[in-house]
């Protein structure tokens, strides 16, 4: 057996440089792993187990998995929440400013395994997870029968980029301006409009014309402007997809925003991902109740991509207990091709949902589980043998551990 060892920076070049269908080849991976999920398929997801360092503030998550194809688990560390926010109270600041540990963005490594148990790649985590949630979302946004003129995205870190770079991919040609909206001007957001500017190391101009963004227009809109809660508010207005990509742990914006009758009838797609414990939020409460009004069409739908997880985690859902019969999976409105059940007459008896999912408001709220890495992994180490990546590290084959376990 071959072991398939690929490093970040090789990751993240297969990935940036994927063309429409062998992104389209990644999401039905990651759809067909989805639906198995949802539906009682051989999948097994064990809970999370998590790991909180004293020494350095930060949280170390374990997420084991298995289905038919083999076995996964990704070991991931990161800074907790309370690391990550400035302290904004006189009477915290110098307890704080003593008790503040180094940053530590999202970093660790999966580890893939054949179905008989035999070593089959150890991938870098950091692009692979912000890519494979990106791609969950994608199921959603290139389902949207409306229009994805203007994006509005909440945070300038990884899971922001991708976010907007897969939609540019496979829906490009209809996106003509995207508003990332930051705490603060730093080096993220000048990053993240380097990246997608004609600057050295961005993507490339002949590759925004082979997708159709050319003329795509990338903006900046901070706190530290003046009139920024204006600002934000035409934006959000304007959106036809909000990404909210941060650990934040108060609601990124007043879901009043959309109070008006003519704002409520314009249908967005809403999606967060930067939540992942019950002290966070990002998206206001009274929009998570309202997506539950499903006899309002102006009122929306909730999708998740674990309810067990989502309910456990999610902090904006934690907080509004009582939504597991209320919630959809993802996994629920695919099939293992990758179509969508409730637009071709397949799959579970979703169609109920059309007018929100193409049309209407939707929420969708992920905090990502293994399935997804093992998938999107596994499908990941066979298209970088197939272009000649990675380091091949022969004799991992094994003959049995007796028992020595």
């Amino acid at each position: 057996m071959t072991l398939t060892v690929l490093t970040d920076d090789q990751i993240r070049s297969l990935l940036e440089n994927l063309t429409a269908d062998e992104l389209e080849g990644f999401r039905k991976a990651l759809a067909s792993a989805l639906y198995e999920f949802s539906t009682g398929g051989t999948v097994d997801q064990p809970e999370r187990i998590s790991v909180h360092s004293k020494a350095t503030g930060a949280t170390t998550l374990f997420m084991p998995s298995s289905n038919a194809a083999g076995n996964g688990i990704k070991v991931i560390t990161l800074s907790s929440a309370s690391n990550q926010s400035p302290t904004t109270t006189a009477t915290t600041t110098t307890t704080a400013a003593a008790d503040t540990k180094p940053v530590i963005r999202p970093t660790g490594a999966v580890t893939l395994f054949d179905a008989q148990g035999a070593p089959l790649g150890l991938l870098h985590a950091s692009t692979l997870t912000a890519f494979r949630t990106a791609l969950s979302s994608l199921c959603l946004v290139r389902q949207r029968a409306g229009p994805l003129e203007t994006l509005a995205v909440f945070g300038c870190g990884e899971q922001a980029y991708w976010h907007v770079r897969l939609t540019l991919l496979a829906c490009g040609t209809a996106v003509r301006k995207v508003v990332f909206v930051n705490r603060r001007a730093s080096g993220a957001s000048r990053e993240v409009l380097r990246r997608f500017g004609s600057e050295e190391r961005g993507v490339r101009a002949e590759v925004k014309e082979r997708e159709g963004w050319k003329g795509c227009v990338f903006e900046v809109l901070t706190r530290e402007e003046e009139g920024y809660e204006r600002k934000v508010g035409e934006v959000l207005r304007e959106a036809d997809v909000v990404f909210c990509c941060t650990p934040s742990t108060e609601p990124l914006f007043d879901g009043r925003v959309w109070a008006s009758e003519e704002a409520r009838r314009k249908g967005r797609l809403i999606v967060a991902i930067g939540s992942y414990t019950p002290e966070m939020r990002e998206v206001p409460g009274e929009l998570i109740r309202e997506s539950q009004r499903r006899g309002d069409k102006e009122a929306g739908v909730l999708v998740v991509d674990t309810i067990e997880g989502a309910t456990k985690e999610a902090g904006e859902l934690h907080e509004a207990r009582g939504l597991h019969g209320e919630l959809v999976e993802l996994g629920e409105l695919l099939v293992p091709d990758g179509t969508t059940p409730w637009l071709d007459g397949k799959g579970s008896g979703k169609g109920h949902l059309t007018p929100w999912l193409q049309t209407g408001n939707v929420i969708y709220k992920c905090v990502g589980f293994g399935i997804m890495d093992l998938s999107v992994g596994t499908h990941l180490v066979k298209y970088a043998k197939e272009k000649g990546v990675g380091t091949q590290v022969q004799g991992f084959s094994d003959d049995g551990l007796g028992q020595v376990y």
